[in-house]
């Protein structure tokens, strides 16, 4: 039970959080009357794209010595 009553404390307060930093505004658009009351939420808005850029790699190139041949085993 307590454990219920603590998750459920954690979530009012990120949700009173989230109110005040204004990343959820909650506002009631009908009057609470016989019927449940209508709610609407604007939630933050997040966008992603992307983009094309020309980035200078470094070459890197090996040559090899003149003898190549391995060293004989004794």
């Amino acid at each position: 039970m307590r454990t219920i009553l603590s998750l459920l404390a954690i979530a009012v307060l990120v949700v009173a959080g989230l109110m005040y930093f204004g990343i959820i505004n909650i506002d009631q658009t009908q009057q609470a009357v016989v019927q449940a009351p209508k709610f609407q939420a604007d939630v933050a808005k997040v966008t992603l794209g992307t983009e094309n850029k020309t980035v200078a790699v470094p070459t890197i190139s090996v040559e090899k010595p003149a003898n190549s041949q391995a060293p004989a085993a004794n």
